[in-house]
């Protein structure tokens, strides 16, 4: 390191980690030395060490698993919103990046109404839907937290479903006979991960998450559900 660099030390830090992983000295999912070996390493202290590996970590060069350690994050899943991708399934994104998709259920329950939901869906002020949160993974590594709303009349059936590590497309077809075609509307906006996304999706709090809210359709053009996902901004990327 360069102590009469007008570079702060930690950025240094940083920008040699990262030539490191994009020259192939550190591998996808390789655990990189512990905050003290990295001190020892650079001659610097552990908090200088410390900065440049949160700054890896906000990019998406590095995850932290509480217990494990800190290792080298695989590159962003890519989903494209445009042309004959807009409906594309988690599943075929992760499929078509060579890694494995999964689910896990967190929260399934019964809900009233809120306003917009109750327009979409043409349904009285008085109705319920099914609510299902989960966390989706690709390789493990947390991507998004799913959040799903159903007509509860109709989907009654997904309160007994198995949602673990299953294809939300697929069970809303097995259900209901009708496939997503579209969205109505579909909205994107960043938003900042509040305590209990940060603890599903193991990443600090306030760290930027994509917010994306989607009405889907039938093919008929009939409300279908309501997706409401966090997608942490480090690990997933949209190409518009």
């Amino acid at each position: 390191m360069n102590d009469s660099s007008l570079i702060p030390l930690y950025q240094q830090i940083k920008e040699d980690i990262k030539s490191s992983i994009t020259h192939g000295k550190y591998k996808p999912n390789e655990k990189i030395p512990t905050e003290i070996e990295l001190s020892a390493e650079y001659s610097v202290s552990r908090i200088t060490v410390r900065r440049a590996v949160e700054e890896l970590c906000n990019e998406g060069y590095l995850i932290k698993f509480q217990g494990r350690g800190t290792f080298i994050s695989k590159p962003r899943i890519h989903r494209k919103l445009s042309g004959g991708n807009r409906l594309e399934s988690f599943s075929k994104t992760c499929a078509d990046a060579g890694v494995k998709v999964g689910a896990r259920l967190i929260n399934k329950q019964i809900v009233p109404i809120r306003e917009d939901e109750r327009e979409f869906f043409s349904l009285d002020e008085d109705a319920l839907l099914i609510y299902i949160e989960r966390v989706r993974t690709a390789d493990g590594i947390p991507i998004f937290i799913e959040n799903l709303f159903f007509p509860y009349e109709e989907f009654k059936s997904l309160m007994t479903a198995d949602w673990n590590n299953t294809s939300t497309f697929a069970l809303a077809e097995n259900v209901s006979g009708r496939k997503p075609k579209d969205t109505l509307r579909r909205s994107l906006e960043l938003v900042r991960a509040t305590s209990d996304q940060a603890q599903l999706l193991n990443i600090p709090v306030g760290e930027p998450l994509f917010y994306m809210n989607c009405f889907f359709i039938d093919i008929n053009d009939n409300p279908l559900y309501i997706g409401r996902q966090f997608y942490v901004g480090s690990r997933y990327q949209f190409e518009l």
